[in-house]
């Protein structure tokens, strides 16, 4: 798989890719991560290409096969800067994955955007909701360690935040 910049004519095929995965979570006993505000909106996401922080994992063959914002740097996520019942590993600069969805079509997606984005920044962090047992289940397989809980702007509810550096190898 090969992970390259979202392009501005890739918008309406990257909201499709998040409708699916709304759908994949309520059926996976996440129904309200995404699904009651309908997230991510489409504006964010056009947003997010324009800054160039939108990625999409693409198979061999050229298709989509996932889609996720990335940055990097020092206090990038302000909504990382208060963590609740544990603590970063460290105050380094790192990198944050947010909004990952795969299409559905090929396996291993997650594990390739975020294996990438680890790569770039050294040191990684993302949050999930709390039943967001398919992601949960990712990242521990992929040796992220849970740090605490954080809060976003989106709600109020409490998301789970989990962290990994290439020192942890």
């Amino acid at each position: 798989m090969h992970i390259r910049p979202t392009r501005e004519d890739e918008l309406d095929e990257v909201m499709g890719i998040y409708a699916r995965a709304r759908t994949f979570m309520a059926e996976h006993d996440n129904p309200t991560q995404w699904g009651p505000t309908n997230w991510p909106p489409r504006e964010l996401i056009r947003c997010d290409i324009a800054a160039g922080k939108s990625y999409v994992c693409e198979t061999d063959d050229g298709r989509v096969a996932g889609v996720f914002y990335f940055d990097c740097g020092d206090h990038i996520d302000p909504c990382y800067d208060h963590i609740e019942d544990g603590a970063w590993e460290c105050d380094a600069p790192y990198g944050v994955v947010h909004r990952i969805a795969s299409a559905g079509i090929v396996r291993g997606v997650g594990a390739a955007c975020l294996g990438w984005a680890l790569e770039r920044s050294g040191r990684l962090r993302i949050d999930t909701h709390g039943d967001n047992y398919v992601l949960q289940g990712l990242l521990q397989k992929l040796g992220f360690s849970r740090r605490g809980i954080i809060y976003v702007e989106e709600d109020d509810m409490p998301r789970l935040a989990f962290e990994r550096s290439l020192e942890d190898a």
